[in-house]
């Protein structure tokens, strides 16, 4: 930036006089443009004239001072064109040795110029206030590329400051950044996104970083992934995965879910399925496991109420089945008896089993044999109410080809989107005399083993199995008009907002009593689940083929023991 000059004449007048009065002498510099001076040239040495008449006459005799003249000093008249004076002042004229003379009104005299005074330069000599100085050229103006450097200067400035902000910030809190990778599998990132960010306002040092992964091959990849050290830090897993995940999952630490908050958090079936040894292994977002969905028109017509027994069940099963002349089942009153045409056939006989007080690891005891008989029943003829000619189950009751099926909740998505104009209700499964016990399948937020940032993430897990986390993503969720519902809450202090929803309410209401095994549907595991369930499936399938349902079990009941010892027996008591 240019400097400035140290002294701005154009600022002060110039002056190079002043007016005489009682304290200044006759040799004072002349006054530029005072009156005439023709009388004060120089003389030649040796010439010599007699001095104007002194601007103040004295009559005083030798001896008086001149400096000091009386009362009666006659004031000239002032030159012709006078320069402008001061207004009259009031003065005391001095008397020698104390006397006090009279004030008398005095205007300033005409400067008086000594006889052996210089001729005054027609030129002023350069002084700090002289008018003729030339000044100096005024400052540069600044240009644009002044201003991009002043720009660009107080950008950097602010990064910097921002940068040296923070890691204050992080130095006096002892907080670091930390991004945690979270895979999950059904949920869009847009319902999550509210909630992440309330986090991140709380938690400005934590990242979250969320994708969707697709369920095929999801477990193989994920435990692929969590070897090569290049897994997430938090994932999705289902509660039947345990037993594998085993070594890839991180035990709550002291920013995490204690077992005792576990058992008051959550319905008894979460505890039992991922607390084990007193250290818990994940935490779920929502419940899940298998309602009764039922045809509202057809029951109407029928004049039939939904059943809440297995014997009520198997009555307006064979009532609401209709078949033509050929013996063709045309509708069908119950998706039951059969393996490949039943959605979550191995949920469905899976519960039967344990209604019945079969031991699922082991069924080959009479209460399992049983179960199987009563399963099969209903699509053994004469009286069959279904069969492996139909379709599958949930496209026969999107088309109103079948009464009853038994389905997890998010089923009823896909059959809106089959037959949006469908009516049905969704409500618990039968239950024997004296039991209550129903289904768990659901999914389960879990840290991964090799993740730097576990305690983050088990932090973060807290924060996001929350109820207000969990009402907060809900909300976001039944924002979408393809999703009525979302997904059922696993929080005990959560079941009163959603009990009474056509949806979602019958999982509610059987979740304290809901029991899990290894033969969830549709995890697309290929390991534990899927293995379990071909067995099953096979049992199913032989007797079609004359096999007895003792002998079925047997066959499947070693199968088990196979894939159970695979994978280090069982997990959680099962």
């Amino acid at each position: 930036m240019d400097n400035l000059p140290k002294t701005q004449t154009d600022d002060f007048p110039a002056f190079t006089g002043i007016y005489p009065n009682q304290t200044t002498g006759g040799n004072e510099p002349p006054v530029s443009g005072g009156g005439d001076t023709s009388n004060n040239q120089p003389k030649p040495i040796g010439v010599t004239s007699a001095p104007p008449p002194p601007p103040f006459t004295s009559t005083a005799t030798q001896g008086e001072s001149k400096l000091n003249p009386p009362p009666s000093t006659v004031v000239p008249p002032p030159e012709p064109n006078p320069a402008p004076t001061s207004p009259p002042l009031m003065s005391t004229v001095a008397e020698p040795f104390g006397q006090t003379a009279a004030p008398v009104e005095t205007v300033p005299p005409t400067p008086v110029v000594s006889p052996l005074a210089p001729e005054p330069s027609p030129k002023a000599p350069k002084t700090a206030f002289n008018l003729d100085e030339k000044p100096p050229p005024p400052p540069k103006k600044s240009g644009p590329r002044r201003w991009l450097l002043t720009l660009v200067f107080l950008v950097v400035l602010v990064v910097l400051g921002f940068v040296a902000f923070k890691v204050v910030g992080q130095f006096l809190t002892g907080s670091k950044p930390v991004t945690l990778t979270y895979w999950g599998l059904w949920e869009e990132e847009a319902f999550l996104k509210p909630a992440i960010d309330e986090y991140k306002k709380t938690h400005p040092q934590v990242e979250i970083v969320y994708t969707k992964q697709s369920p095929k091959q999801y477990r193989e990849r994920l435990q692929a992934a969590i070897t090569r050290g290049e897994g997430p830090d938090i994932f999705r897993f289902h509660n039947t995965w345990v037993p594998m995940l085993k070594d890839d999952l991180a035990p709550a630490g002291k920013t995490g879910y204690q077992a005792s908050e576990i058992e008051q958090t959550f319905y008894p079936v979460v505890k039992d399925d991922l607390v084990i040894g007193g250290k818990v292994y994940g935490a779920p977002m929502m419940f899940d496991g298998l309602g009764l969905y039922y045809n509202e028109d057809l029951l109407k017509a029928a004049s039939i109420t939904p059943p809440t027994s297995w014997d009520d069940l198997r009555k307006a099963a064979l009532a609401l089945t209709v078949k033509d002349n050929t013996g063709q089942i045309i509708t069908a009153g119950a998706a039951l008896g059969t393996a490949n045409n039943i959605e979550h056939f191995s949920d469905i006989l899976g519960v039967m089993l344990l209604q019945n007080g079969a031991d699922l690891k082991n069924p080959i005891t009479k209460e399992a044999v049983d179960a199987l008989a009563f399963y099969r029943l209903f699509a053994e003829k004469p009286n069959e109410v279904w069969n492996n000619t139909l379709d599958n189950s949930i496209l026969a009751f999107a088309n109103g080809r079948v009464a009853f099926i038994f389905a997890p909740s998010w089923q009823a998505l896909t059959i809106k989107q089959l037959n949006p104009n469908l009516k049905f209700q969704i409500v618990p499964i039968p239950q024997l005399p004296g039991t209550n016990i129903t289904w768990a399948a659901y999914w389960v937020e879990g840290v991964s083993a090799k993740s730097k940032y576990q305690d983050e993430a088990w932090e973060f897990l807290k924060y996001l199995t929350s109820k207000q986390t969990l009402t907060t993503i809900y909300t976001e969720t039944t924002k979408a008009k393809e999703r009525p519902f979302g997904e059922p809450y696993a929080r005990v202090d959560l079941a009163q907002t959603l009990i009474n929803d056509p949806y979602a309410g019958a999982y509610i209401r059987q979740a304290p009593t809901a029991k899990s095994f290894f033969l969830a549907s549709r995890t697309y595991d290929n390991g534990l689940n899927d293995r379990m369930i071909k067995y099953l499936e096979d049992a199913v399938n032989s007797l079609d083929k004359g096999v007895a349902n003792q002998a079925a079990l047997e066959t499947a009941a070693s199968g088990f023991t196979q894939v159970l010892n695979s994978f280090g027996g069982t997990a959680s008591g099962k």
